[in-house]
């Protein structure tokens, strides 16, 4: 299994999805989900992949999802230091 920090350094970036949806037995009830996962922008595989798994295997039709994507860590931004510090 792959460490976020993996994950990070190779470009992925933190996606938060809002999924409204459906109720089945209540169909004008609108229910909220949040998924959270590391994925990479703009073509967004792994909220992708879920979306696809929620239209085929769940009941709750989808009605909307709003998403947010930040890269917390780039390339610019990190670097291998070599050194050490002695404190006392």
């Amino acid at each position: 299994m792959t460490s976020e920090m993996e994950l990070q350094l190779k470009g992925y970036g933190l996606t938060t999805a809002q999924i409204l949806y459906r109720m089945p037995d209540h169909p004008t009830f609108l229910q909220t989900y949040i998924w959270q996962h590391y994925d990479i922008a703009p073509d967004f595989p792994e909220m992708r992949h879920f979306l696809k798994f929620w239209q085929e295997e769940l009941d709750g039709p989808l009605h909307s999802v709003r998403y947010v994507h930040r890269k917390l860590i780039s390339a610019s931004e990190w670097r291998s230091l070599k050194g050490e510090f002695i404190l006392h």
